[in-house]
């Protein structure tokens, strides 16, 4: 089969298909990593969609509940292939971190934890470090045309990293600022530099673009609708309402679709629910699973997974325990994910036909300022919990973040991280090779502590 673009194919979607198998496999370090390889990737080494488009796209993606870097991903691949390219680059997206996962979990409940599974992480971990700080520095460069934008940015990063303050307040207050200063920012953006290196091989107006219509909007809930509910409705129908299968289904379905804040937010939500009212795991195996997702390929939410794979292992039911877990594992993941898609196949065609509104577009101008904040609390969080053990939480009057105490401090996660950095920067090595080199030398640490 040759690579001749077909019809909404902006570049041959065998090509894109490739680049999104590479995406999935370097998608580690939750939602700041896996943007910094999309932006690596897609915009820096192979220009298919420009800087302000791809900024564009993240900062509506940010605003539905889910994970935005898998929408991200979709939102992409929609622009490039059309309604194949999403349905391609969403479930690549989500598929190596699905798999990894479900064997992490097999692994967990048959030995617990392992020299070898704490050697990979000791390798990973502090290496996504260099390819997070990689991306707010990049974005951060192309995006802050304005002294406004560079105040939202750093605004925002105190904002979540010292004050805890609920993610939506901070995109709200940016949405409003951005566009309150849309006539500024409108100045700024025509005179600011263009991107670095050539313009994207793909022309804005080449991207795929679907006309908004009722139709299609009725064809896309209800398809959306029926296969998101079909599994849970299966699941009932077979092994009855009171399953731990169908409670999973339900609960994270439910969670799916009010899940904003970010990914640190509703896990704390679903840790509550999973732990304390369901007792589908204890407090520390939950931890146990943010750490696997943290390191693992794929959104930070893949954590349901683990929490189903355990939950219908202890309590399968009418089904062996093996097969409650796997089936629990593979319906939450279906309802989580699936309502992101439809959110993208659903949304994009209207926000595309309101791209050169120039009120929306300082919005969410404002928005992906704040978002570079964002990432940067995000690189901050994993950088205090991958290379210290333990912190003290500080709580004065607004005030409220961890301290981490340099008792703890792992020195060789601090090591593991220099070589990332070093790797990443200095070297200017690929994600995907720097991420092989530490990952094999954490695996080689692990093995060693193991005799």
């Amino acid at each position: 089969m040759s690579d001749t673009v077909k019809r909404d194919d902006v570049v041959p979607l065998r090509q894109a298909t490739r680049a999104w198998f590479l995406v999935s496999l370097q998608t580690f370090g939750g939602p700041a990593g896996q943007i910094a390889v999309m932006q690596r990737m897609l915009v820096d080494e192979r220009r298919w969609i420009g800087q302000q488009r791809f900024l564009f796209a993240l900062s509506y993606c940010t605003l539905l509940p889910g994970p935005e870097a898998q929408q991200l991903a979709t939102y992409v691949g929609w622009l490039l292939n059309g309604v194949r390219g999403a349905l391609v680059a969403g479930v690549l997206f989500v598929l190596p971190g699905l798999v990894a996962m479900l064997v992490l979990s097999a692994v967990y409940v048959t030995y617990g934890d392992t020299a070898v599974l704490d050697g990979l992480f000791l390798g990973l971990g502090p290496a996504v470090l260099a390819i997070v700080v990689q991306a707010v520095l990049r974005i951060a460069r192309r995006s802050m045309t304005h002294p406004v934008l560079v105040a939202l940015a750093v605004s925002s990063f105190v904002a979540l990293a010292f004050f805890a303050v609920p993610f939506p307040y901070v995109l709200v207050v940016a949405a409003v600022v951005g566009w309150t200063a849309r006539r500024a920012l409108a100045t700024s953006s025509a005179s600011a530099p263009p991107d670095d290196g050539p313009p994207p091989l793909v022309p804005d107006e080449a991207l795929h673009a679907d006309r908004p219509s009722s139709r299609r909007t009725a064809a896309v809930l209800g398809i959306g609708l029926v296969l998101w509910m079909a599994p849970v409705a299966l699941a009932a129908m077979v092994l009855g309402g009171g399953s731990t299968v169908v409670d999973q289904g339900v609960f994270f379905g439910g969670t799916a679709v009010i899940s904003f804040g970010g990914a640190y937010a509703v896990l704390a939500f679903v840790a509550q629910r999973a732990v304390d009212v369901y007792g589908w795991l204890s407090p520390g195996e939950m931890v146990r699973g943010l750490a696997l997702a943290e390191t693992t390929p794929g959104p930070l939410v893949m954590v349901v997974q683990f929490v189903a794979f355990l939950g219908a292992y202890r309590d399968p039911g009418a089904l062996s325990p093996w097969a409650a877990a796997v089936v629990a594992s593979l319906v939450v993941t279906w309802v989580t994910f699936v309502p992101s898609f439809v959110f993208i196949l659903l949304g994009a065609p209207y926000v595309e036909r309101l791209r050169g509104h120039r009120g929306l577009t300082a919005a969410l101008t404002g928005i992906t300022a704040a978002v570079v904040g964002v990432i940067a609390s995000l690189a901050l969080y994993f950088a205090v919990h991958t290379l210290f053990d333990g912190t003290t939480a500080v709580t004065a009057g607004w005030l409220s973040f961890d301290v981490p105490r340099p008792s703890t401090v792992r020195w060789d996660a601090v090591a593991m991280a220099a070589l990332g950095f070093g790797l990443a920067f200095a070297a200017r090595w690929s994600v995907l090779r720097t991420l092989a080199v530490c990952a094999v030398l954490g695996l080689t640490v692990g093995v060693v502590r193991s005799f």
